[in-house]
């Protein structure tokens, strides 16, 4: 699979989200759900997703499913809406990735000389990171004395208060997966902790699995990315809509080594999320001949899709690269994505899906 060049757009000045100038919108409020995907850096575009989408004061949040990338936008976004309401959430979101990007100016992990002179945001020729792909194939994060660092630690510590996160009125639903189980673990606002979201976000080949009530925790998206259920059993809103950063498809077959394992976790990532979805539309071709009220309010779920072909294109890597201007470069995307959709899909929210799910039992 050939590799997408990810050139950088040209530098700008990053600015801070100004407070929306919009006028208040004249549709009636609407309750949605949001899933939010992880992957690393990559999360970023997600926050451009939540900065557009709370300039709307029609879309009332009731509740999220976030893994990894995507937990900890959720949390921070509930944390802030807590505190501030929506223009608080959007000021606790670039608090958090302003956070992570200071952390990162101590990492080694930076763009090697080759791609930023070539003007790529990933780190392929990066010699430490070269060095720790070829490492962790060879040794597990047991195995040296850095396996249970986690930078994460002092950055939630820095941005969340788990007192008022508890007690936020956006319900948030966060997925680990077991090790010892295999299955997926969701925690809910009350449960919520700081080794929780690193548990989410727990890879195994970096970090040391994540202990929690005596168990060992690895990344949420082996499991559930994100997981759904919670926001069918446990929610009134029949609108979610879904962040993609993971793509579903590809084209091609990958040949190179670090292409194959890329897609291979595309896929392992995306697996739990397209069965869920395939059973919410085998729910809906048998609606009429069911007579069960869950299974009504599975069927009835409405399903939206904001993802970007650009976040998509950009190598595995480049979600290890928390560089200020790729970060603010993937929040841009992020809002584009956003306002693209309201644009084209806005006045479908709150009537009919706008993702087609039913293509997934076609296929079969």
């Amino acid at each position: 699979m050939a590799k997408s060049p990810s050139r950088q757009p040209p530098r700008r000045a990053p600015a801070k989200p100004q407070a929306s100038s919009r006028e208040p919108s004249k549709r009636e409020p609407l309750l949605i759900d949001l899933g939010l995907q992880g992957g690393g850096s990559h999360g970023a575009f997600t926050w451009g997703v939540l900065d557009r989408l709370l300039e709307e004061d029609w879309l009332k949040i009731e509740a999220i499913s976030g893994t990894s990338a995507g937990a900890m936008n959720a949390a921070v976004l509930a944390h802030g809406h807590a505190k501030g309401g929506a223009p608080g959430a959007r000021e606790a979101l670039e608090a958090f990735w302003r956070s992570v990007s200071r952390a990162a100016a101590f990492s080694p992990l930076k763009r090697g000389p080759l791609d930023v002179m070539l003007d790529r945001w990933t780190l392929d020729s990066s010699p430490a990171y070269v060095a720790m792909d070829v490492m962790s194939r060879l040794f597990s994060p047991y195995d040296t004395p850095f396996g249970a660092a986690n930078p994460l630690d002092e950055i939630l510590a820095e941005n969340l208060d788990f007192g008022r996160l508890a007690e936020a009125p956006i319900k948030l639903f966060i997925t680990a997966t077991n090790v010892r189980t295999g299955r997926g673990r969701v925690f809910r606002n009350a449960e919520i902790s700081p080794q929780v979201l690193m548990a989410s976000a727990c890879l195994p080949q970096m970090f040391q699995a994540v202990e929690i009530d005596g168990d060992g925790y690895w990344d949420g998206g082996f499991a559930g990315n994100p997981t759904m259920t919670p926001l069918i059993q446990e929610c009134e809103s029949d609108d979610t809509i879904l962040v993609g950063i993971n793509p579903v498809q590809r084209p091609g077959i990958p040949r190179a080594a670090r292409d194959i394992l890329n897609r291979l976790n595309e896929v392992s990532f995306n697996a739990v999320l397209l069965k869920e979805l395939e059973m919410i539309a085998l729910l809906r071709r048998g609606a009429a001949r069911i007579d069960d009220a869950e299974a009504r309010h599975w069927a009835s779920m409405r399903l939206h899709l904001v993802r970007s072909d650009r976040v998509a294109e950009l190598g595995a890597s480049s979600k290890l690269n928390a560089e200020w201007p790729f970060l603010t470069m993937l929040r841009d995307e992020g809002r584009r994505a956003m306002e693209a959709f309201l644009a084209q899909r806005g006045a479908d929210l709150g009537k009919r899906s706008t993702l087609d799910i039913d293509r997934l039992l076609d296929a079969r």
